[in-house]
């Protein structure tokens, strides 16, 4: 359920009244502001139709100067509200989180800052540490608390809404946090050497087809619980998709000068975010989150197909060296022991 809250301009008011009953709102009323100039709306939600509300005082008022748009989450009303379920099934889509929501939530992943860094390096050194003792334990808190998802998702919401900005920054981000983790745990690694005994380390080192299955099932949950408003979901989802740990892996055995294992570990890292990307924007796609003008519309979808293009380019070369050259056993790498 939502509260659209709108102030706008009172000469807009015959357009407003008329995009009110084209999303048909379950409750609404107009009232008036100090300013005599401007008029004020609320609009009650329980069913979608919130986003073609927002968008249509989007399109009436940009033109404008004094207008704002607020939207409420509605955690209860009274008297409780009726369900159209006739409504519901001609819609055909479940509820989703509105485009500007969904946005507010991802767009903090392509937002550097102190705390992003602060967080990925303790999270670099918790795994790097835990996969070197061969704890899970740890390693599955270094999952939690690393903020690598955020970037991940952002990127795939910048392309599906051709936002060239949040594209960048979000990739910047992924690329930054990605890189430190990497630089920490391989700096462990040149301090401290690798124990090639850790099942959870060598396990970093193993990527079959099911690394993709699983990759793309975590990316779909991931997109899914954002879109569906249940960010909760995010932290199994976090553990399940493991970006820091081959990352972590794989700076232990470069900085221990271990190449085939380094490399292993880099091919299941980029097979997690290839596949987590492409499952995001599929979700994306999928649920409809897309632009609200035509011109941005299609420059969302010029950007969604070059960078879905890319994407699938690249999972098809990580399947062939999956299949091509297996990576379900142990390395036979100098100096491991074997």
């Amino acid at each position: 359920m939502r509260l659209i809250e709108a102030v706008f301009p009172a000469s807009k008011r015959d357009q407003v009244e008329k995009a009110l009953e084209e999303c048909e709102p379950d409750h609404w009323r107009f009232s008036a502001t100090e300013e005599s100039e401007c008029s004020v709306l609320r609009a009650f939600f329980t069913e979608n139709g919130a986003q073609g509300l927002v968008d249509s005082l989007q399109d009436i008022c940009e033109n404008e100067d004094n207008w704002r748009i607020i939207v409420l989450p509605v955690e209860a009303t009274a008297p409780k509200p009726d369900v159209d379920e006739e409504k519901g099934e001609k819609s055909g889509r479940e509820k989703s989180a509105l485009r500007e929501e969904i946005y507010d939530d991802v767009a903090d992943g392509a937002e550097l800052s102190l705390d992003f860094f602060i967080l990925t390096f303790a999270s670099a050194i918790v795994a790097a540490l835990g996969l070197n003792a061969d704890n899970i334990a740890a390693v599955i808190g270094a999952m939690v608390i690393a903020p690598l998802l955020g970037p991940i998702l952002a990127i795939s919401l910048g392309a599906a809404l051709g936002d060239t900005k949040l594209f960048l920054r979000a990739g910047r981000n992924a690329i930054a946090g990605l890189a430190l983790g990497f630089a920490t745990a391989a700096l462990i690694g040149a301090m401290f050497g690798v124990n090639t005994e850790s099942d959870e380390l060598v396990s970093r080192t193993i990527a079959g087809i099911d690394s993709v299955v699983l990759a793309l099932a975590a990316g779909v949950a991931a997109a899914l619980s954002i879109v569906a408003g249940i960010s909760t979901a995010l932290v199994g989802v976090m553990v399940a998709v493991a970006l820091l740990p081959p990352a972590a892996a794989a700076g232990l055995f470069l900085g221990a000068g271990e190449v085939g294992y380094f490399g292993r570990s880099l091919l299941l890292l980029t097979v997690n975010v290839v596949c987590i990307m492409i499952a995001a924007q599929g979700v994306y796609f999928y649920k409809g989150v897309r632009p609200r003008t035509w011109f941005e519309k299609k420059a969302a979808g010029k950007a969604s197909k070059v960078n879905l293009a890319v994407l699938t380019v690249l999972l098809v070369l990580l399947v062939g060296i999956i299949v091509f050259a297996p990576t379900g056993s142990m390395p036979d790498v100098p100096g491991s022991g074997d």
